[in-house]
């Protein structure tokens, strides 16, 4: 590739460095990411998490998440990835 010099100056992270050093696609799929550290949300608890915000959507004064996290049943998620995935869903 007579651009790669180019790349160079903008690597974005160790795990594009690899890609570039070792072949392109020499990761696999999320290997390298945050991402992957995340545990993907399965069905139940996609489903868990809607019951649990309508069950909380309509208390007052009341912080929502905090709530959903108190009684959702997967410990290891944070605030972050339920609003995310509220937001997602």
């Amino acid at each position: 590739n007579k651009k790669a010099f180019v790349e160079l100056l903008f690597w974005k992270s160790p795990a594009v460095v690899y890609e570039m050093t070792k072949g392109y696609s020499s990761l696999q799929e999320g290997e390298g990411t945050t991402r992957s550290r995340v545990p993907p949300w399965t069905p139940q608890e996609e489903q868990e998490l809607r019951e649990l915000y309508w069950k909380y959507k309509e208390v007052e004064g009341g912080d929502i998440i905090a709530a959903i996290l108190a009684h959702l049943p997967a410990p290891g998620r944070t605030r972050r990835q339920v609003v995310k995935q509220l937001v997602r869903m």
